[in-house]
């Protein structure tokens, strides 16, 4: 039987097809800084399949929404 899926970064970024090994969601964040002006989705890191995915988990204050938030502000240090 399966369980409750997990939402955490590392997951998120399994979902984004991206490599969620915690050094390598670090690294992400870390290169890819955003202006405090810029919105997460916007950003020109995502696929196009990748920010809809954001997107609609987002709209639909889906259980991402939290991991969502945060990667959100782990990318804008600055605001």
């Amino acid at each position: 039987m399966l369980g409750e899926p997990e939402y955490n970064m590392n997951e998120l970024f399994a979902q984004l097809g991206l490599d969620s090994s915690d050094e390598a969601v670090n690294d992400f964040i870390e290169k890819n800084q955003l202006a405090k002006e810029e919105k997460l989705i916007d950003a020109d890191v995502w696929s196009d399949n990748q920010r809809m995915f954001l997107q609609e988990e987002w709209k639909k204050d889906a259980a991402w929404v939290e991991v969502i938030d945060d990667l959100n502000v782990r990318m804008h240090p600055d605001a």
